[in-house]
């Protein structure tokens, strides 16, 4: 495994040096003398500031000692992406670095808007990594009390909305849920002021939370059995499940799927999509876009 990892980095090294042309790297082209685009490997070490011996051990895919910093410095010189400079680390035999998002990927929450209005009638968030609502959906609103005026943190607002904790039927089961996926979250960027402020607004706010954080439990984002009691249609089972867009590691995408309970004669997803009609909007508790 370890010569297949090595033989896939020097085809990618060479692949990514291949494609960067002396001028872009503030070279003169070398004129006739090039047989080959690209830069040259040695080209590729002083820019680097490397040696040229290293680099083109490097690119054999010798097994050799390499650091975080060397590698940051070849992945500079290459304009390596954010998810090849990732790559770059994990064919290195490194732990890859925290995923970035790429300028290029920055305009992509119109698509996602449209991701979320499609799961009508069935609610849907999307959060940012620190779990500060970004968008919902009209059902959302209708179902999970999403609303102006609400701590505008989905952790916060779990513990402080009295709407929203009078209508979840568990609350008291879910909540070491939430707060054990958050501590998740939090492991993973763990020198994030970002973070820190959030959970010590959500200690200011609420004793339960800080009791439920002290346990240090931690649980991967996944899915989460909801059942709550809507004022206006009755008892709703939902399973919300979370989930992730590599190309915008700093978002979730929360989407709420309708369960039944046929023992009890419970059609959620019938009741939600009454909730979306014309006549569920003008009932609704929250309000919704016309």
């Amino acid at each position: 495994m370890k010569a297949h990892r090595l033989g896939e980095l020097r085809e990618f090294l060479m692949s990514r040096r291949a494609r960067i042309s002396p001028a872009e790297a503030g070279l003169p082209d070398g004129g006739a003398r090039r047989r080959t685009p690209g830069l040259r490997r040695e080209e590729v070490a002083v820019l680097a500031g490397v040696g040229v011996s290293w680099y083109q051990w490097l690119e054999q895919g010798r097994d050799i000692t390499v650091s975080p910093q060397v590698l940051d410095s070849v992945g500079r010189v290459l304009r390596l992406s954010s998810a090849e400079r990732r790559h770059l680390y994990v064919l290195a035999g490194l732990n890859p670095p925290a995923p970035e998002v790429d300028p290029g990927d920055r305009d992509m929450c119109a698509g996602l808007r449209r991701l979320i209005d499609a799961w009508m009638p069935y609610p849907a968030h999307i959060m940012d990594a620190y779990w500060n609502l970004i968008m919902y959906n009209d059902t959302a609103a209708a179902v999970l009390g999403m609303r102006p005026g609400l701590p505008q943190n989905c952790l916060v607002a779990f513990f402080t909305d009295p709407m929203y904790r009078s209508w979840t039927s568990a609350w008291e089961e879910v909540a070491p849920q939430v707060v054990a996926q958050f501590r998740a979250a939090c492991s993973e960027c763990p020198d994030d002021e970002g973070f820190r402020a959030v959970v010590e607004e959500a200690k200011a706010a609420s004793a339960e939370f800080t009791a439920l954080w002290e346990r240090r439990d931690i649980a991967p984002g996944g899915q989460i059995r909801k059942e709550m009691h809507h004022p206006v249609v009755g008892r709703l089972l939902m399973e919300s499940t979370q989930l992730r867009v590599p190309a915008r590691p700093d978002l979730a995408i929360v989407m709420h799927t309708p369960l039944s309970d046929t023992e009890a004669d419970v059609d959620t997803a019938a009741k939600l999509r009454w909730l979306a009609s014309p006549e569920g909007r003008r009932g609704s508790i929250c309000p919704v876009a016309g």
